[in-house]
């Protein structure tokens, strides 16, 4: 079901590459929002499960690599934030300038430990592992254009316990990330989280 929404009321694209389990949850979470709505999603992957997984929440969706394609998309969907949910690529230094804090990812663990190029997905759990680290969890940040570099808004760590597979680690962590991620997205869009860029 599709709610009226306001006629300002702040508008948001999902921006990611893979299943998207991640985006379905933070669809489903402002589907009842009056004052904010998920106006589009956009995928780099023309293969990406998050395709038919959100075909029927009805979100105009797109597929594109050009970031001026990206770009025009986002105009014509009159975006004011922009939501990474496990998008695998790096964002050209001109667009996060024109989108500077208007663009936030999620990154599965405390960074700055296990972030950087080619630290996504199973590699970040796997190097929780090999690491032996105590603790993970995930962190909300601002996106710039060196890749896990940006001002950290949110952090929630949980333990890792001595027996822990990389796999139980990646699930423990995907359930913060279901849990926090679109209320930490609601806090930010209503400007909670100011403060830590207001004199950047």
């Amino acid at each position: 079901m599709r709610y009226e929404k306001s006629e300002n009321c702040i508008q948001i694209a999902i921006m990611i590459s893979g299943e998207g389990s991640n985006a379905e949850n933070i669809i489903q979470y402002f589907e009842t929002f009056l004052d904010a709505n998920i106006a589009c999603v956009i995928t780099n992957n023309e293969n990406a499960g998050v395709i038919p997984r959100i075909r029927r929440y009805k979100v105009p969706t797109y597929t594109t690599k050009w970031y001026k394609e990206i770009d025009q998309i986002l105009t014509e969907n009159n975006v004011h934030y922009i939501v990474l949910a496990g998008y695998l690529d790096k964002l050209p230094p001109n667009f996060c300038l024109k989108y500077k804090y208007k663009i936030i990812n999620i990154h599965p663990s405390l960074l700055p430990r296990h972030g950087g190029k080619g630290m996504y997905g199973d590699n970040v759990h796997q190097n929780v592992k090999k690491y032996g680290d105590d603790k993970t969890g995930i962190t909300i940040h601002f996106v710039n254009e060196e890749y896990d570099k940006g001002s950290i808004i949110f952090q929630k760590e949980i333990k890792v316990m001595e027996g822990d597979s990389w796999q139980t680690i990646k699930s423990n962590v995907h359930d913060l990330e279901l849990k926090y991620y679109p209320k930490i997205i609601e806090k930010f869009i209503k400007g909670t989280y100011k403060s830590l860029y207001e004199n950047e």
